[in-house]
């Protein structure tokens, strides 16, 4: 067995992958549109504070500021809940802002992450596991399933 395999790692095949997107579909998409909206509230709040910071006033508005930076941490704590609901799954939320997700997998003994975005009607990409998230392979190129790993592997 590989080294670099953790010892509890569930590992998928594209087919086994595929027909999780309906769940992980539903998942990534909570994420990618509370990640913008956080993001962008997250980025006007820094903003007013930094304005206020420059002013001596004092703020009428700042019972409201503070809900808005309660409600912002709120929706931080429900992303980390969507993080983790994948995490269960034993997947990898690769960038939140397009939805990208990795699949552990194996090709040729090697460990692997089979890649999905969200949009895509199945898992069809790849990509080792020091690769960057734009660094994805078609499973045409390269991707090689093994005799023992037709019906996935929990290692």
């Amino acid at each position: 067995m590989n080294s670099t395999i953790s010892p509890r790692t569930r590992f998928y095949t594209p087919e086994e992958a595929s027909r999780m997107l309906p769940l992980v579909g539903a998942i990534v998409s909570d994420v990618v549109e509370l990640y913008a909206d956080v993001h962008e509230r997250r980025g006007r709040l820094a903003l007013i504070r930094q304005q206020r910071q420059r002013s001596e006033d004092d703020n009428p508005y700042e019972a409201e500021l503070r809900q808005s930076e309660a409600d912002l941490d709120a929706d931080v704590a429900k992303l980390d809940e969507y993080v983790d609901e994948l995490l269960v799954l034993g997947l990898e939320l690769r960038d939140p802002v397009t939805g990208v997700v990795g699949f552990p997998s194996l090709t040729d003994g090697e460990e692997v992450r089979l890649c999905w975005r969200l949009g895509e009607d199945e898992v069809g990409h790849w990509q080792s596991l020091d690769a960057g998230i734009h660094d994805r392979r078609t499973l045409d190129d390269g991707y090689e399933l093994g005799d023992d790993e037709d019906e996935g592997v929990d290692a």
